[in-house]
């Protein structure tokens, strides 16, 4: 650990945000296409008895939960607790509702969820809560946490992260902006296409449309965007994650538009870094996904043990930073590790 003991660690992380280089080495990549997980650490101490349950939204073909669940299987081991990691295969609020209920009946000693529709979903939280079960939420759901009686939320304000893409769009002189969301109904996802018009119009009077996409589809999506672009003459894309940024460098591709017209993204990739790093993209927003699912785990385990909980009410924030060419390549390292 480079000399760092874990209290090292815990405060790099939960205080800067930013401690992702004192992680030690990372468990092997948790299979992708799963849809449940579970795993054990060292069950040495008291912390052996300690079981937490992980319900997320994140689909198996979109690599940004990939590196959650490497988070969330390293502070399991770092903390000596064991883990259960489920998710539906598809963007479905009715299945993951169950899942939580599932999870609750069995009564873990912490939940993490995410939280893309706090109206489906808002009903199985409480329950958790009311029947005595520490709760964290992580990605999305920083507007509502708190009403739902969760202890703290780790991730990004997404609004705020998306007047940031707007703004760096605006400042490359984007005018007529395209957002590409993959994942229609996800609250997260249109809060941050709020703040990309936001963004946009505040730092130079541009507009934004935005196209709703399916990310299991990514070949229709390519000729949407392609379409879209061909009839509107759009000069900027914002995408809305990988899964949409991916068609998107194609189509831009296959028309001879990539690197003229200015495209941005949320969450990284390694396609998406490797056009950053060659200049064909501007940024990617990184949220530091890996401590999403690294620090509930940290969180929850110090809340059994010894009542102890950061945010005071707050988001425990992980993003918003850019990504861009000068740091791109030493993010595609970290990319290969699983930890960005």
């Amino acid at each position: 650990m480079d000399g760092l003991n874990r209290r090292d660690l815990f405060k790099r992380t939960a205080l800067a945000g930013a401690g992702i280089a004192a992680v030690p080495g990372l468990a092997a990549l948790l299979d992708a296409c799963g849809t449940s997980t579970t795993s054990s650490g060292s069950t040495g101490g008291s912390r052996g008895s300690i079981h937490l349950a992980v319900v997320t939204h994140g689909q198996a073909s979109d690599p940004f939960w990939s590196v959650v669940k490497n988070g969330v299987a390293q502070g399991s081991k770092d903390m000596g607790v064991s883990y259960t990691y489920d998710a539906p295969a598809t963007f479905d609020m009715v299945k993951m509702s169950q899942l939580i209920d599932a999870q609750v009946a069995r009564k873990p000693d912490g939940l993490i969820v995410s939280i893309p529709d706090a109206n489906a979903l808002g009903n199985s939280i409480k329950s958790a809560v009311s029947a005595g079960i520490p709760v964290v939420s992580i990605n999305s759901g920083s507007d509502v946490f708190q009403s739902l009686g969760v202890l703290t939320h780790v991730g990004q304000t997404e609004e705020i992260a998306g007047i940031a893409g707007g703004t760096a769009l605006g400042k490359a002189g984007v005018q007529n902006g395209l957002c590409v969301n993959q994942e229609q109904g996800n609250a997260a996802l249109e809060l941050r296409y709020k703040g990309f018009q936001e963004g946009l119009a505040r730092s130079g009077g541009g507009r934004a449309t935005e196209l709703v996409v399916d990310l299991n589809n990514p070949t229709d999506t390519q000729q949407k965007i392609q379409n879209a672009v061909q009839r509107s003459g759009y000069d900027g894309i914002l995408t809305l994650g990988p899964t949409g940024a991916t068609p998107a460098i194609a189509a831009l591709n296959s028309i001879g538009k990539l690197g003229s017209i200015k495209l941005g993204t949320f969450d990284l990739s390694s396609d998406v870094l490797t056009n950053i790093a060659g200049g064909k993209m501007l940024f990617a927003i990184d949220q530091q996904q890996y401590l999403q699912g690294y620090l509930p785990i940290v969180f929850l385990t110090l809340y059994k043990q010894y009542l102890l909980m950061p945010g005071g009410g707050q988001p425990v924030l992980t993003g918003p930073s850019l990504v861009v060419k000068d740091t791109a390549s030493r993010v595609i390292d970290l990319s290969k590790q699983g930890i960005r």
